[in-house]
């Protein structure tokens, strides 16, 4: 009687389990993807060298996900083509008594991605992702957004590859 109670119960235990993969669940159309290359990305902004920072955000983010490996080019999978589109600076939050003195800035930046394989099909049409942070105002507007630069573009990268590990 207990065995067969014991039975029972392992297999309510053990059915629960069925379903469940051990590891990352890439979408379906990126089963066979295990390396992608990430050259530097384009800069279609007015902002210098801002590409070098997001290229390697999104890079650190990718090893940090594990889903993908970094490679060379010519060692990888697929290749991440990427172009920074637009940065902007929008006033969240102004003085009171005067609406033209901003306090608090909101900072977003978007970037337009598209996966290649090695033999130059698209994996997927060419999709947009956006990054932002807000950064207060002290004395120097432009200096606290270069501050605040690299928050953005964590956000940026941290939705960027999500997007790629997990298809959405």
């Amino acid at each position: 009687m207990k065995a067969i109670f014991a039975a029972v119960l392992a297999c309510f235990v053990l059915g629960g389990c069925l379903g469940y993969h051990v590891g990352p669940v890439k979408p379906y159309y990126l089963r066979d993807i295990h390396t992608i290359a990430v050259p530097t990305f384009e800069n279609k902004t007015l902002l210098p060298h801002i590409e070098v920072l997001v290229t390697d955000t999104v890079i650190k983010q990718l090893q940090q996900d594990g889903t993908f490996q970094i490679a060379r080019k010519g060692d990888e999978d697929a290749t991440l083509k990427a172009e920074i589109t637009r940065v902007d600076r929008l006033p969240a939050r102004s003085v009171r008594g005067n609406v033209l003195k901003t306090t608090e800035f909101n900072l977003s930046m978007r970037l337009r991605y598209t996966l290649v394989t090695r033999d130059g099909a698209t994996l997927a049409p060419p999709a947009d992702v956006v990054g932002t942070t807000s950064f207060f105002v002290s004395t120097d507007v432009t200096t606290d957004e270069r501050q605040a630069l690299p928050l953005a573009t964590e956000d940026l990268a941290t939705r960027l590859v999500t997007q790629l590990s997990e298809g959405w």
